[in-house]
């Protein structure tokens, strides 16, 4: 299905169809709205009969230099070649290239923005944009040097040069790593593109990297805090824990949406579990001291981890929402500087600030604070499955083999508590900090990006976290269902553990590359194959 852009109706999913396949090697395509198309039109002949002109009125990043060159005039001879330069200028990025899909969202949101009608390009630009995108053309751009004001300069930079064919950019194409000219030659497209007045600063200008890697990520979360939602239900049902706590009158008691939410998720899933219920706690698991011949005590209620996980796992759902409406926004804005607006006597140029990336940056800086958290929580779980005096005698290290001889799982929860502990670090706001930048010109910034980037590793390292908890409750429930199989499992419990044991059998001889494990059950997490499982059992999670 294909996306079609006009500048104000752009979603999220419809960024994730275009920066991801829909099928291997195959994306969703773009074109531009008519509507959107005739506005670009007819504002750039507006620009052409009126203002290309050197007795035209200043116009910033128009006729104008940049920074502190705003005052410096820029001849229509020299504007074709201004253009350029200032596309050279900007072209200091640092570090790692950007992955494709985060490459594909920015071209995406750059055209859509353009799209909107308020930045001036010529419309060749976004149809450039357009083709590049259709065609697999992936620019490479660095990850590192943008400050969020004016806009994501450096890494947009690289993309500009891409479009216009610099000689020192480059594109991925077909998983070749080529030089701009060649690649756009290989793809068939036309070589010769010339950069028009306005086409470089409404290409450079915006936030718009920092947005790209704020929906990917905030999309990913969003498929996260579902997963954790099941692995809580998992390792429930293997330490045989109350469902007590996530009935329905607390959380009426404590109305947020998100806890409701989250308490409801886990009844959906293990609310028809014989695992959680009195008689189930009678079975005597292997390392659990009943020598006196008494039953056990009553259980009351859980430890924190297990019994507040609605109050834990919901306040990152409700940040998601709110996240959620701010890259909404963002996705249909106009972040260009100076923006042109349509009067009634014709056109009118202003001077603003859209391009700041206060707003994503503050948004991703909740996202990772919020992920952070449900990250810690589920490790706090997936720790007590290893000790028998915390999980109700489960075997120490869930280790099936000779002990000694065999470890058990104790280092996969060393290694998800080393990424706990990254994720803290990350989690320091970074929307705070501010260093001024090109003379005091730009004496306030956002630090939009690096708030994006470290939000987009916060989300990857919970998803192998919630992961990990999965494969380790999983193998709990393995080595006690020849004495647990009278109480059978919640049916959205079961359902994932099924898809889990057809891909990853349990450990029951001992220790084996459980690298290769970790690796699956994240696969089948981000693929959403046990969502989707899970969901066909007992409908929808929220």
């Amino acid at each position: 299905m294909s996306v079609v852009i006009d500048g104000e109706t752009l979603t999220a999913d419809q960024i994730v169809r275009v920066a991801r396949p829909v099928t291997p090697h195959r994306y969703a395509e773009v074109t531009l709205a008519d509507a959107a198309r005739d506005r670009l039109v007819r504002t750039r002949a507006h620009i052409e009969t009126r203002w290309m002109d050197d007795r035209a009125p200043l116009m910033y990043g128009f006729n104008t230099g940049v920074g502190q060159f705003k005052d410096r005039r820029i001849s229509v001879a020299d504007m074709a070649h201004y253009q350029r330069q200032l596309i050279k200028a900007h072209a200091t990025g640092t570090g790692e290239p950007f992955e494709p899909d985060v490459v594909r969202a920015v071209m995406l949101l750059r055209a859509n923005a353009l799209a909107a009608g308020f930045s001036g390009p010529s419309v060749e630009v976004v149809d450039r944009l357009l083709a590049f995108l259709n065609e697999g053309l992936h620019p490479v751009i660095p990850s590192k040097g943008s400050v969020g004001a004016s806009g994501d300069l450096a890494p947009l930079s690289y993309l500009a040069a891409a479009l216009y064919g610099f000689g020192e950019a480059e594109i991925d194409y077909g998983g070749r790593r080529l030089s701009a000219p060649a690649a756009i030659s290989a793809a068939r497209l036309p070589a010769e593109f010339e950069p028009a007045a306005k086409d470089a600063s409404a290409l450079l200008n915006g936030s718009t990297v920092s947005l790209a890697l704020g929906v990917l990520a905030a999309h990913d979360a969003r498929r996260v805090v579902r997963a954790a939602d099941i692995a809580l239900a998992m390792s429930l049902e293997a330490m045989r824990g109350e469902l007590a706590a996530f009935r329905v009158p607390v959380h009426r008691a404590r109305p947020h949406p998100g806890q409701q939410q989250v308490a409801g998720n886990v009844l959906r899933l293990a609310g028809d579990s014989r695992r959680c219920s009195p008689a189930a706690r009678q079975v005597v698991f292997p390392e659990e001291n009943r020598a006196s011949g008494q039953a056990p005590a009553p259980r009351v209620q859980d430890v924190y981890s297990i019994r507040c996980a609605p109050q834990v796992h919901g306040p990152a759902r409700d940040a998601l929402g709110y996240i959620d409406r701010v890259l909404e926004i963002e996705s249909n804005a106009a972040t260009d500087n100076p923006l042109i607006f349509e009067t009634d006597e014709g056109y009118e140029v202003i001077s603003g600030g859209n391009f700041h990336g206060q707003s994503p940056a503050q948004a991703m800086d909740l996202l990772a604070i919020a992920l952070t958290d449900l990250g810690s929580i589920s490790e706090r779980r997936l720790a007590r499955l290893l000790d028998p005096a915390m999980s109700l005698g489960l075997p120490r290290n869930l280790n099936a083999g000779p002990a000694g001889v065999n470890t058990g799982y104790a280092n996969v929860q060393c290694s998800m508590s080393a990424l706990v502990m990254e994720n803290r670090t990350l989690s320091a706001p970074g929307s705070i900090d501010s260093i001024p930048g090109k003379g005091n010109a730009e004496d306030h910034v956002s630090n939009s990006a690096w708030c994006a980037r470290k939000a987009r590793t916060v989300v990857d390292n919970v998803e192998q976290i919630v992961s990990a908890e999965m494969l380790m409750a999983a193998q709990a429930l393995a080595l006690v269902e020849p004495l647990a199989r009278e109480h059978p499992l919640g049916r959205g419990t079961r359902a994932a553990v099924e898809v889990i044991r057809d891909a990853i059998p349990p450990a029951l001889d001992g220790d084996r590359w459980f690298h290769t494990e970790m690796a699956t059950v994240l696969d089948l997490s981000r693929s959403g194959a046990i969502i989707d499982a899970v969901e066909g059992a007992v409908g929808p999670l929220e």
